[in-house]
């Protein structure tokens, strides 16, 4: 499983983009192999378009995937993934790391990004209910390319993205220092466009001090009073909000730290559901520093949507969790290593325990 080194930098990347069922997410497009270098993040905007951070290769890429019949999910369990995965790719469990999972909405079906440890291949595989692996090539798709500009520094790595209504949320780190990147493009996406960087500055609540480095790891999207924002969750885990509207050439973009979840640990994925007409916010993380609170040290917090409305105890005056009390954990998303919505009532998840590896789709808490 992937422990990304403390790089240190946050960048957020938005892309304007028309709403599902109006216009197409891509304008021009190529036909072909995008030469994709890397896969370091995906998930999906409408109309089955999947969505790839490519770190080493500098850029966003759009692909149109053509899924789009839904497949409802009926299996609870896929078990010993890791050695399916493996085995579609001609090698064993050790020889892989499996980056990121993301469900097509359109039909309902995994993708997971999968590194082969020889030769630092990526590669992106699909599972259907019977536990049929398949590959989902890039030899010939439809997609637009999207350059990310950061001037003299280079992508170090992109963390996630999210799509958000009306366009892309993404999380990268850049530069030798890593230093807060914000990257805003226009939509519908143009192929090989290229997009222009912004600064971040933040306060970590459990390092107790404004930052331009600490690396925010995975984002969703978040709308009050007509005003967007980004929503990001921090390794020592503090959850922050970046206003959209401030994205201006030249300047930089202050958050606003509303909870904090607990030193010492690594958010992985994170989304928004609704349950007995009330919105949570569910995310998985990885116990990176200390003992793990409960069997695993993968585990999930729920926490209430509305927290990310908080006006007055911000930043310095940010909630913590209580630890000892294990306030806010969901004991059966113990072991969740990677996760996404599936549908209304559940999430698509990779467990991973003593026992092995498997998918499950799993009753959202």
């Amino acid at each position: 499983m992937k422990h990304t080194p403390l790089l240190g930098v946050v960048a957020l990347l938005a892309l304007t983009a028309p709403v599902f069922g109006q216009t197409s997410v891509l304008k021009t497009t190529a036909q072909g192999n995008p030469q994709i270098k890397s896969i370091n993040a995906i998930t999906f905007a409408p109309g089955g378009v999947l969505l790839i951070g490519d770190s080493t290769g500098g850029q966003l890429v759009a692909i149109d995937t053509g899924d789009t019949t839904k497949k409802p999910w009926t299996s609870p369990a896929i078990d010993k993934l890791d050695e399916k995965l493996a085995a579609r790719l001609g090698t064993t469990p050790s020889g892989i790391e499996i980056i990121k999972l993301a469900v097509n909405p359109a039909s309902q079906t995994p993708y997971i990004a999968v590194r082969l440890k020889e030769g630092k291949k990526s590669v992106i595989l699909t599972v259907d209910g019977a536990g049929k692996v398949n590959e989902f090539s890039l030899d010939n798709v439809k997609y637009a390319r999207i350059k990310l500009n950061t001037g003299e520094d280079k992508v170090a790595l992109i963390t996630d993205l999210a799509w958000a209504d009306d366009r892309v949320l993404a999380a990268l780190q850049a530069g030798k220092t890593f230093a807060s990147r914000i990257v805003s493009v226009t939509a519908p996406l143009v192929n090989d466009s290229t997009t222009a960087a912004f600064s971040t500055e933040t306060f970590h609540v459990a390092h107790n001090k404004w930052e331009t480095n600490a690396p925010i790891r995975t984002v969703i999207p978040y709308e009050e009073g007509g005003k967007k924002y980004l929503v990001g969750a921090f390794t020592c885990t503090p959850l922050v909000k970046y206003s959209l509207s401030d994205l201006q050439a030249g300047a930089k973009v202050k958050g606003e730290s509303v909870i904090e979840v607990g030193n010492g640990n690594e958010p992985r994925d994170m989304f928004v559901y609704e349950k007995g007409g009330k919105k949570y916010i569910l995310m998985s993380t990885f116990r990176k520093f200390g003992k793990p609170f409960g069997a695993s040290p993968y585990w999930a917090v729920k926490l209430d949507f509305n927290v990310l409305a908080e006006k007055d105890k911000i930043n310095q005056k940010a909630v913590r969790r209580d630890v000892k009390a294990n306030q806010y954990m969901v004991a059966s998303y113990d072991g969740v290593s990677h996760m996404d919505l599936l549908d209304r009532d559940r999430a698509m998840v990779v467990r991973t325990t003593k026992d092995g590896v498997s998918l499950e789709a799993l009753p959202l808490p």
